[in-house]
């Protein structure tokens, strides 16, 4: 009202500071999916952070424009290839025939007097393994 009484009838709005409204462009998006890339463990946060936009924007164009979910890593025992797998098949059956053979004995079959080294692992959190995947991506496997 003060801008009509000083004789200014623009109605055109006036640039103002702050973020623009829409910020998903084509090169936003290109940056985000190259950030991703580099580093698949990145946050949504970090990706802000970096490019100075909205966390929820972000996780819009993940999600919606370049169709990316993070997932964990699902646990498996371990990575055993066909000579291996055939290997556990074969001992489990020996293990298995001397239990039948004599159950009453069976344990003293397998106690050794090696000596075993024991080392501290430190498993990564559900949370500290979970990557950026495309949706028809695998399961990234953690052994």
């Amino acid at each position: 009202m003060a801008q009509f009484k000083h004789g200014d009838f623009s109605t055109c709005d006036v640039p103002r500071p702050g973020r623009p409204k829409t910020v998903t462009t084509p090169e936003i998006t290109d940056q985000i999916h190259n950030l991703i890339l580099e580093n698949r463990q990145i946050s949504a946060k970090s990706i802000a952070e970096q490019l100075g936009i909205s966390r929820e924007q972000v996780g819009s164009i993940i999600r919606e424009d370049l169709d990316v979910w993070k997932l964990s890593a699902k646990w498996v025992p371990k990575c055993l290839n066909v000579d291996k797998k055939r290997q556990w098949c074969q001992s489990s059956e020996q293990l298995l025939e001397f239990f039948w053979l004599d159950s009453n004995d069976f344990l003293s079959l397998l106690v050794t007097m090696d000596k075993t080294w024991l080392y501290r692992y430190d498993p990564e959190t559900k949370q500290q393994s979970m990557k950026w995947q495309h949706s028809g991506s695998p399961c990234p496997k953690k052994f």
